[in-house]
């Protein structure tokens, strides 16, 4: 029985955290709202990594929800606003980085390595092509066919 009554209390506990997570922000119109939805969703959380803002829970990325909806309070633009988190976070907090010396090997890395790859398994197929052709080229004539029965026949004896 007690250890029913330790699983409710701890379930309720839980429950008031998960509420917790849930941000309630007051806008002017829908326009507003779905400014935020849309740069919440489009902005990285930098401790997380792999999730956007909006999903995150975070402390960081309730932080930068907060900050994003006091810049839009404030009448900031959007691009105003991803400046302020690109210039404080860097361009990892974009989902799609712009292209620049910094971000190349990011956008065109995954090419290259794909180039590097066909080029690495056209090189093998060759090989193997060659070495193929040179064993056939190898292959006993019938003289040298009967020399080499007559001497396994020899050792046999």
């Amino acid at each position: 029985m007690k250890a029913l009554i330790h699983a409710v209390l701890l379930t309720v506990a839980l429950i008031g955290n998960v509420q917790a997570a849930i941000d309630a922000y007051e806008f002017r119109n829908d326009a507003e709202r779905e400014r935020y939805r849309t740069l919440v969703e489009e902005l990285r959380c930098p401790k997380c990594q792999n999730q956007n803002i909006a999903d995150s829970n975070a402390p960081i990325a309730m932080d930068l929800r907060r900050e994003i909806y006091r810049m839009l309070q404030e009448g900031q633009s959007d691009d105003q606003i991803v400046d302020y988190l690109v210039d404080r976070y860097g361009d990892f907090v974009r989902y799609k980085p712009p292209v620049n010396a910094k971000t190349l090997l990011l956008w065109y890395g995954p090419v290259a390595l794909l180039v590097i790859g066909f080029f690495v398994l056209a090189m093998i197929l060759v090989r193997r092509r060659r070495s193929g052709a040179a064993a056939a080229s190898h292959t006993l004539s019938e003289a040298e066919r009967a020399r080499l029965a007559q001497l396994l026949d020899k050792k046999d004896s």
